[in-house]
């Protein structure tokens, strides 16, 4: 969620490991250095020498940038400890918050959130996310890591803190309305932002596309987390989903601070001269996933032609890249 107003995305659309590339239901096996993982491709061919090398570079700076300096701790926590999940290996959830495509999915669901008047005034007035976006990031990495994977205790305290984040976020916004992060009404725009988003770029970018029950199943796992964090009757099917997130619209609106907030994420993010075109591509395919009633609201290009040659290859491209390098490494008999 964005900013002060929740803790749910990008970041994507992020997770902290991949639950799924142990036998042990809930352990990962890939080493601290990479994040996130897509479960159902399993491990990578046999590599050594340099392109091992790129591997583990590419996995380290990924897994630096979404988990932070508590990552590997982070994941212990959530990975290693027993006890009971929320979600069960195979439901819908894991598979999407999983996979590489959280990463476009994160960057449309800000992009989408933004567009609340009441949600950005919160995010610009409370959150920090200009100057420490990468601390955001990992915060909503392991929130989502936590209620998707975690044992069932840990879930809880993930959603404790958020809420009492949420009470202490209220204001007034530009426009003059106030606003409160524990409004149920305004974080359930929050929600259904993010999992229209997160679902839109799996079946896109993901490695095996939902069928409509999986679809549904995922919408119907993310209302759980979305009703233990208070939101009133969060939508169930993708098709309740389609009816909620047009059931908001005439609350929506291009505001300056909603602009602002694009134009940074999309240009402007504090980012090393190595990943400016690899974002760039991440980017891209965030915005050539946005509805076409979002475009001019937010000043965003549509070029459906591009989008859907150029744009779509550059963003398979680069999560396929992320996968890759976050995937657990396949083993040689030596190394069994």
């Amino acid at each position: 969620m964005m900013g002060g107003m929740g803790t749910g995305t990008r970041s994507a659309r992020s997770t902290v490991g991949d639950p799924d590339a142990s036998s042990d239901p809930g352990v990962s096996s890939a080493p601290d250095s990479q994040v996130p993982q897509d479960a159902a491709a399993g491990p990578g061919p046999v590599e050594a020498g340099p392109v091992a090398q790129l591997r583990d570079w590419l996995g380290g700076q990924v897994f630096q940038r979404v988990a932070g300096p508590e990552g590997a701790g982070r994941r212990e926590r959530i990975f290693a400890a027993p006890g009971e999940r929320w979600f069960t290996e195979g439901r819908p959830i894991r598979l999407v918050h999983a996979d590489a495509a959280m990463f476009v999915g994160g960057l449309r669901a800000l992009l989408l959130q933004s567009l609340h008047p009441l949600a950005i005034a919160g995010v610009t007035q409370h959150s920090d996310f200009r100057n420490d976006p990468w601390g955001r990031l990992a915060r909503t990495s392991f929130f989502l890591a936590a209620t998707t994977f975690g044992p069932a205790d840990e879930a809880e305290r993930a959603v404790a803190r958020v809420r009492a984040v949420h009470r202490r976020v209220r204001g007034v916004a530009a426009d003059g309305r106030p606003y409160s992060a524990s409004d149920p009404h305004l974080m359930r725009w929050v929600h259904v932002a993010e999992v229209d988003s997160f679902l839109a770029a799996y079946q896109r970018y993901g490695t095996s596309p939902l069928d409509p029950e999986q679809q549904d199943g995922y919408v119907a796992d993310t209302a759980v987390v979305a009703e233990r964090l208070g939101i009133d009757d969060p939508p169930r099917t993708t098709a309740e989903l389609a009816v909620a997130l047009h059931d908001y619209r005439p609350e929506l609106a291009g505001t300056p601070e909603a602009r602002s907030a694009a134009r940074y994420l999309l240009l402007r993010a504090p980012l090393p001269l190595a990943a400016r075109v690899p974002y760039s591509a991440l980017a891209s395919a965030a915005v050539g996933l946005m509805p076409m009633w979002t475009r001019w609201p937010l000043r965003l290009p549509y070029l459906p032609a591009a989008e859907a040659t150029v744009g779509r290859l550059a963003g398979q491209t680069i999560v396929t890249t992320i996968r890759w390098a976050t995937r657990p490494p396949a083993t040689t008999a030596a190394d069994s």
